[in-house]
């Protein structure tokens, strides 16, 4: 049985970063609370020793007492166990060469169908702000393997440049096109697949239309909804930033940022009469909108 969490998304919880036996052994109990574990792969070595293979890590690290195959089973292990409280997860892969090298190991331990759900992330794509210094990962490569995995969520995104001082800055409407055009050349908008984009927070609240448009030229053929996440002391215009979750529904937006900020944007609170079915609405109808002005601007 797949848990199913409502309509409201952004009430799911995470785990970030749980790359350790450690981290993994507090979340996979009864009373941890969290929904949703995100964890990183890179190739390196287990404890130190042997040869580079798929472990959990965050770059620059490249040692780790926990292999990917471990923290696969050991997931399995708890959610069969434990039908009512399911841990999602999330696989963040920070390059093409251990996404291809771990490829046997997610034939064995991604269950299809799943009861539980299952995210493959990668940053695909160069984004904002002028980010030039994190390489992507190679998205045609990525997408072939994940052809693999139809059971399973494709997290795309792009990568990012963003801090305490930026104000200025959005995913403009051609890195919004190259997402599509990327998805287009790679058949993925042909397999019906659910996608998920991360988007940075901070840059995110100002970048409404651009990711509305996106979105609905999407979900003309695949399911598809936004992750916001944000890094510690990230920038952050909480008034846009809201204004922009509740545009698109609390049913299309997962929200995997700092307790601080979730607080500050008190989405339990819409606010000026506003009720969660008019913000849910909403989404549909000002993401058509958007798609359908953009291309008859097209056609002139």
């Amino acid at each position: 049985m797949m848990k199913v969490w409502g309509t409201n998304l952004t009430a799911i919880t995470w785990a970030h970063a749980v790359n350790s036996q450690q981290l993994l052994d507090e979340v996979l109990t009864e009373t941890s609370g969290i929904d949703f574990i995100e964890a990183d792969i890179v190739l390196g070595k287990l404890n130190g020793d042997g040869e580079d293979m798929p472990i959990m890590a965050h770059p620059p690290a490249n040692v780790s007492d926990l292999t990917l195959a471990d923290f696969l089973y050991q997931i399995i292990n708890f959610n069969r166990d434990h039908e009512d409280q399911k841990k999602g997860v999330k696989l963040d892969f920070k390059s093409i060469e251990v996404f291809e090298g771990s490829l046997d190991i997610l034939d064995v331990n991604i269950p299809n169908p799943t009861t539980y759900p299952v995210w493959i992330n990668a940053d695909i794509l160069s984004g904002p702000v002028e980010q030039n210094r994190t390489v992507p990962v190679d998205a045609d490569r990525f997408f072939a393997g994940c052809m693999r995995y139809k059971q399973a969520v494709l997290s795309i995104g792009w990568t990012t440049n963003w801090g305490a001082d930026f104000r200025d800055g959005e995913y403009t409407q051609q890195q919004c096109d190259d997402m599509l055009e990327t998805l287009s050349g790679n058949n993925v908008l042909s397999t019906g697949q659910a996608i998920t984009f991360p988007v940075r927070a901070g840059i995110a609240a100002n970048s409404e239309e651009q990711l509305h448009r996106l979105v609905a030229a999407v979900n003309e053929t695949n399911e598809s909804t936004l992750t916001i996440w944000s890094s510690a002391g990230d920038y952050v215009d909480v008034d846009k930033l809201r204004k922009l979750i509740f545009s698109f529904g609390l049913d299309r937006v997962y929200l995997d940022v700092q307790e601080e900020l979730a607080s500050q944007l008190n989405l339990d609170n819409p606010g000026n009469g506003a009720s969660t079915f008019k913000s849910l609405f909403g989404f549909s109808f000002v993401s058509l909108c958007f798609w359908a002005l953009s291309s008859w601007m097209q056609q002139l």
